[in-house]
């Protein structure tokens, strides 16, 4: 009796183990998937820290920069304008702009749900590029600071002649049918340049071909600045534009590094470009000054960082390190030309060089980009798709951005005259518009 009860405790005992391992076999995937859904932590304090590196680009960063360019009774205006345009790309961005950009519905141009963040809760993910997830919030923050500092990228071409109230009006309407649907398309599942293949790492169709084409369309329909180009209107500050070229590149490593979304090898990557471009980018535009006749300026060399900076954007985790410092050394002599030949040429008032920088070298690298990702240039493509191939793609991206830029802007811009009227008196541009729009100077 003992022995048959010991036998049939150990046949069930048996069986329970058994079925217990079964079933642990059968649980882990789905408790393996379930943990796949929680944030890595230290992918979300990278991007945390990204975030607030972008941040740190436009306050102090695009701001000094500008700001130093311009001439001293239009620096506080030159700054507050994008401060307050940023701000307000902010607000707008969670009110409809992430809906519109990243919506969980949407067709190839525009995106729709999640307006006013519904929906999103502290436990929210975002995907990455990989099987991991980021807080949907840390995602949010960080494509905020890109709509943020495009809008006031535009603003270099208008600054010293447009009224406060216009770039507020032109700024809300400009990234509602300008900036939010080509964020979609580029970034976004199903927009139409992330179906063709385009190759945008962190923003040289979105953030720079955008805000550059913008920047001139704006410049041309504003006009020209009292007394330009007769009269000579050189930086007040360089050494403000030079502290503000620092933080600039400090901050670019978060707007490239954090485009990966992941502190991984592509991370890497993207930040070792952003270093070579630049140093490249910043010693061809000296060294092209001086095969011109001229001297290596301090404003060349700053002028050279931002022309990489740019060039590099959508190339960091899409080209070898070698491709990036052609591409930086390429971008910087054609931007150089662009400035110092082209704009004279074409006789625009692009005050700050918004497209000649921006516009132009955003073109050669999302261009430049599809030739350079193939691994015969050391890019870390895989081959499947030709270098032709990619380059027509590339070019296709390129001039969709620039057409729909141009027309959103010409509209932004008829919309903000009908309600505010677009340039400043000119009482108020002779004695500047830090005094004439804000009541104050920035030096006494």
């Amino acid at each position: 009796m003992i022995r048959r009860f010991l036998t049939g405790a150990l046949v069930t005992g048996g069986s329970l183990v058994a079925a217990t391992a079964a079933f642990a076999q059968d649980a882990a995937p789905a408790a393996a998937e379930a943990a796949a859904a929680v944030p890595n932590p230290g992918n979300n304090a990278w991007m945390m820290i990204s975030t607030v590196l972008v941040l740190m680009m436009i306050l102090p960063g695009l701001a000094l920069f500008y700001g130093g360019l311009t001439r001293s009774k239009n620096m506080l205006s030159t700054m507050t304008q994008i401060g307050a345009a940023a701000c307000l790309a902010m607000l707008i961005w969670v009110m409809w702009g992430y809906g519109m950009a990243f919506g969980p519905e949407g067709n190839a141009f525009i995106s729709w749900g999640k307006f006013f963040l519904a929906g999103v809760t502290s436990d929210s993910t975002a995907a990455t590029f990989s099987d991991e997830v980021i807080s949907e919030y840390v995602f949010i923050s960080f494509q905020m600071t890109f709509a943020a500092i495009t809008a006031a990228l535009v603003l270099g071409a208008t600054v010293e002649r447009i009224k406060f109230s216009a770039v507020m009006v032109f700024t809300a309407i400009w990234l509602t049918i300008v900036y939010f649907p080509i964020a979609h398309m580029v970034w976004a599942g199903g927009g139409l340049f992330f179906e063709m293949g385009a190759l945008d790492f962190a923003g040289g169709t979105v953030v720079h071909i955008n805000a550059g084409v913008s920047a001139l369309v704006a410049a041309m329909m504003l006009g020209k600045r009292k007394g330009y180009p007769a009269e000579p209107m050189p930086p007040h500050s360089l050494t403000l534009t030079m502290v503000g070229t620092g933080l600039l590149w400090v901050g670019w490593f978060g707007f490239n590094a954090g485009s990966e979304l992941e502190a991984d090898g592509t991370a890497g990557l993207a930040m070792i470009n952003t270093f070579v471009a630049t140093a490249s980018a910043a010693l061809f535009w000296m060294l092209t000054e001086r095969a011109v006749g001229h001297k290596g300026s301090t404003l060349g060399f700053c002028s050279g960082v931002i022309a990489g900076l740019v060039a590099v954007t959508p190339a960091a985790g899409n080209v070898g390190v070698f491709g990036a410092i052609v591409l930086g050394a390429v971008a910087s002599v054609i931007c150089f030309f662009a400035v110092s030949r082209l704009k004279p040429m074409f006789g625009y008032d692009d005050a700050l060089d918004a497209f000649g920088i921006h516009g132009v070298g955003g073109i050669i690298g999302a261009i430049g980009t599809g030739i350079l990702h193939d691994p015969l240039f050391g890019g870390p493509g895989d081959g499947s798709v030709g270098i032709g191939a990619q380059t027509l793609v590339q070019v296709q991206a390129v001039g969709m951005t620039i057409v729909w830029a141009a027309i959103g802007t010409v509209i932004a811009l008829t919309i903000a005259k009908l309600v505010t009227g677009l340039r400043v008196s000119p009482e108020v541009e002779y004695d500047g518009l830090d005094i004439g729009e804000h009541g104050e100077r920035a030096y006494n």
